[in-house]
């Protein structure tokens, strides 16, 4: 059924266009009989002012651009409930789109986002994002944007960030406490910003207490999967049989890890001690439970998304934004993988 318009209320009422929507609005200069009769056709015929019109014409869709790595994993999970919790409470809906950590998806999914004028966009680049052109773009055509998780540090947004290094160095100095001296690192590709600084803070516990750093105990992921664990839990027993500690980049390839030397009579924690990151709900499932870094991702999404409010607001408003970088805390989750029996 076709939906009924101004122009048809009008013309069965026989007065003007503009008269129905200042009826339909309430205005005090239409007079109280007129209005009755436009409230009560309106509603014989089910009509409804067209949304996407009236936020047109206020120059808003209402709507905001969600781009993220993975929809089926737990950290962007939990980070999408904060976001779409706080986007409903202000009225918002959002766009979720998922690239699958593709780069080119990415660059298509903004385009996308750009031309169904979204009040603003939230991103978390993907991994094998290098070229920031189509981020250039949300910046030069005026549009909100705010980066969180995995972010370019080149792009002048607002950023929602953990302190990846500093939680990382946590991690491994957690295991060093634990009497852990030879210590492999599983990280994560080597372009995201976010893995880096994981290997870097790993690097610096090292370093803090007097442990040289060997890059041949450094394994380096393709695609952060549950089989590459296994795979390099494998390769790590090959090349370093006398392995203490295994720092993993996400808790999906610590799993994997642990899968492996469950089925290979490699014990965890007597034999190695593990950690992940993230702190999925995984962890507390697997046997042994797995230590983690705690990544608070719902409350990382609600911070996110009303940044990228203020700034659509104040940008409404002709108000000045100051961008800005904010670092959520972490900390760690000590459980069984940890505790290393020694040698």
């Amino acid at each position: 059924m076709k939906d009924t318009t101004l122009k048809e209320l009008a013309e069965t009422l026989g007065i003007s266009v503009t008269t129905v929507s200042k009826a339909l609005k309430g205005y005090a200069d239409v007079s109280p009989k007129t209005r009755e009769a436009v409230l009560k056709l309106a509603e014989e015929l089910h009509f409804t002012p067209n949304a996407f019109a009236v936020n047109l014409r206020k120059q808003e869709s209402k709507t905001i651009g969600v781009i993220i790595p993975e929809i089926v994993h737990h950290f962007f999970s939990k980070v999408l409930n904060g976001i779409l919790d706080e986007a409903a409470k202000h009225g918002y809906l959002a766009i979720v789109l998922q690239s699958g950590e593709s780069v080119e998806l990415e660059r298509k999914q903004v385009d996308l986002l750009i031309n169904k004028r979204v009040d603003g966009i939230l991103i978390s680049l993907s991994n094998d994002s290098n070229d920031e052109a189509h981020l250039k773009e949300i910046i030069r055509r005026n549009i909100p944007l705010v980066q969180f998780d995995k972010i370019s540090k080149l792009i002048p947004s607002t950023k929602v960030v953990i302190n990846d290094r500093q939680a990382a160095f946590e991690a491994t100095e957690h295991l060093i406490l634990k009497g852990c001296r030879k210590i492999a690192h599983i990280r994560g590709p080597v372009n995201p910003q976010g893995a880096i600084d994981r290997w870097m803070g790993y690097k610096l516990a090292l370093e803090k207490h007097g442990i040289t750093y060997n890059p041949k105990l450094v394994y380096t992921c393709t695609h952060v999967t549950f089989e590459e664990g296994r795979e390099f839990a494998k390769q790590i027993l090959t090349d370093h049989p006398d392995v203490e500690g295994i720092f993993a980049i996400t808790d999906l390839v610590a799993v994997g890890v642990i899968s492996y030397f469950n089925e290979n009579g490699f014990k965890v924690p007597d034999n190695v001690a593990l950690i992940g990151f993230s702190n999925w709900f995984m962890s507390q499932v697997i046997t042994p439970q797995l230590s983690s870094i705690d990544q608070p991702g719902e409350e990382m999404g609600a911070l996110a998304f009303n940044c990228l409010l203020e700034e659509i607001e104040a940008r409404k408003a002709n108000k000045p934004y100051d961008l800005k970088t904010i670092s959520l805390t972490t900390s760690v989750v000590e459980r069984q993988s940890s505790q290393f029996k020694g040698k």
